[in-house]
């Protein structure tokens, strides 16, 4: 008889060692892409409204992490350099307002990693004129990093028919 329960119990747990994990869930990918479309709508309205500490949140602090701007010269890397080009920018420009359009987000398999492209039209004041950019490109990565959305690269490019106008 014990021979038999010692048998049983052998059986059982050569059965359940071999059970998929039900504790690992998959990610929910359609969620986790809505939260990216609510990240990167953040991020036009803390552009909009100059709100730097609402910037801080959406960017990873890192110092690896990278944006290259529209002029040739702007490749930023870390958060250091982008805050300070960010905050220039700001003091520089007022009442902006951005369009997005056409905004496409991929996330990754493993709901941790996600990319973007998008296409701006972006509205500003700058030395008392009305400017314009329209069709901006504007493309990046983000990270998933302890339940939040952080951009860790991004890259704005103007389409070469596309110059800086002022509006009449």
């Amino acid at each position: 008889m014990k021979n038999i329960f010692l048998t049983l119990v052998a059986v059982l747990l050569v059965f359940t060692a071999c059970q998929p994990s039900r504790s690992h869930k998959a990610p929910d990918l359609q969620k986790s892409k809505k939260e990216v479309a609510n990240v990167l709508e953040k991020y036009v309205i803390a552009n909009e409204n100059q709100d730097f500490p609402m910037i801080e949140q959406i960017w990873a602090p890192d110092s690896d992490i990278i944006l290259f701007g529209t002029n040739s010269e702007e490749k930023l890397m870390g958060w250091h350099n982008i805050k300070k080009a960010i905050q220039s920018q700001f003091k520089a420009i007022s009442d902006t307002y951005i369009s997005p359009q056409q905004q496409y987000i991929k996330v990754g398999p493993d709901g941790k990693t996600a990319w973007f492209a998008e296409i701006l039209n972006y509205n500003f004041v700058y030395n008392g004129k009305a400017r314009s950019f329209e069709g901006l490109r504007f493309t990046g990565v983000l990270e998933k990093r302890d339940g939040t959305w952080k951009i860790v690269q991004a890259h704005l490019s103007i389409p070469g028919h596309v110059n800086l106008r002022s509006n009449p």
